[in-house]
């Protein structure tokens, strides 16, 4: 069974009530047991969340250590800021591959949302389908896992 790893950063641990006009009221617990159930049987979903950049990090480096087949990064506000995550993501590459969500559309936000320091380095980026973008980034894993 595929292991996969979602990975969230800050401020998600506050969805539900953080700006729900823009990330609904769903929290990252109840999206995470929705996103597992889903692929119940299919694959091992595990996730994780900090507020801390390095902390990010070393779960980036440690799902590539511990064998995972793949990340789905929600990297919060340092999707547009973290040269250092970027760099985590590039490090890992060629073997775990790296797909970034995002609840809301960020090209259709402020300006500095509109652009990703980490989208160069992952294999895609899905945003904009809400608590489903964590759902399409495991499909999208799973489907590259078989070619």
């Amino acid at each position: 069974m595929k292991r996969i790893l979602i990975l969230n950063g800050p401020n998600l641990n506050m969805l539900g009530t953080r700006e729900p006009q823009i990330y609904g009221f769903d929290t990252l617990s109840d999206i995470m047991e929705r996103t597992a159930a889903r692929f119940a049987g299919r694959a091992a979903v595990e996730w994780s969340q900090s507020n801390h950049e390095g902390a990010l990090i070393d779960a980036i480096q440690q799902a590539h250590a511990g064998g995972y087949d793949g990340i789905v990064l929600n990297a919060g506000a340092y999707t547009h800021t973290s040269l250092a995550i970027a760099d985590a993501i590039a490090s890992v590459h060629g073997i775990t591959p790296v797909v970034e969500v995002h609840l809301s559309n960020t090209a259709a936000r402020e300006e500095i949302r509109r652009r990703s320091l980490i989208a160069p380095v992952c294999i895609g980026s899905i945003a904009g389908f809400g608590a489903d973008s964590y759902v399409l980034g495991v499909e999208s894993l799973l489907m590259k896992n078989q070619r």
